[in-house]
């Protein structure tokens, strides 16, 4: 079998649950290396997370696929500098924690910029890094309701449905890889050669 595209492209996977991760497992895919970077003692909540068989959770090995592990705790100083260090070495840096919460941390895309230039950082967050809504929790069931895809859903005589799987956690993930890919590709034919930070909300 010939080389797979992404090869040679390094992630930093510091994402949890379903939208994020997913991107980075697209990416995985198609051959980058995605280093997942996990909680001490916990691992990620996807680990946790049901629907379970025999007690393994279903969808951990699905959304963890193609990924090498390790712990870092990200709110000690120790962690911190671990993982700048890594990003000294990587292409990608995918993460979505509440906005703000990585530059509370001394991990903001500005500070990770100064260390490596050529990094492209994708934030994922409900609402996106900036606005009204930026400091809302995000989660794919309630960002389907408020993009009014829910309410498109089911009966006219009866309430909306949810759609019965997490439909815009995948969507976003499918855009978490291809905002990735044009974004490395930009900074691969373009005279400059910088990265840029990526903003998806749900």
């Amino acid at each position: 079998m010939g080389r797979l595209p992404l090869e040679g492209v390094k992630v930093l996977d510091v994402s949890t649950m379903i939208a994020a991760p997913f991107g980075a497992v697209l990416l995985g895919d198609f051959g980058a290396d995605v280093i997942k970077v996990e909680l001490p003692g916990k691992g990620d909540t996807l680990r946790h997370v049901g629907p379970f068989k025999d007690g393994e959770p279903l969808r951990w090995p699905g959304l963890a696929r193609n990924k090498r592990s390790l712990t870092l705790d990200l709110r000690k100083e120790e962690g911190m500098n671990i993982f700048k260090e890594l990003v000294r070495h990587v292409d990608i840096v995918i993460e979505n924690f509440r906005p703000g919460t990585l530059e509370k941390w001394g991990g903001g895309y500005e500070e990770l910029k100064r260390i490596n230039p050529k990094l492209v950082m994708i934030r994922v967050s409900g609402y996106g890094q900036t606005g009204p809504f930026r400091e809302k929790a995000g989660f794919g069931t309630p960002a389907t309701a408020f993009s009014g895809f829910t309410y498109l859903q089911g009966y006219p005589d009866r309430p909306p449905v949810s759609p019965s799987f997490s439909l815009t956690d995948y969507i976003t993930g499918i855009y978490v890889a291809f905002a990735a890919v044009t974004a490395i590709y930009h900074r691969d034919v373009h005279p400059n050669g910088e990265g840029q930070m990526v903003d998806i909300g749900l």
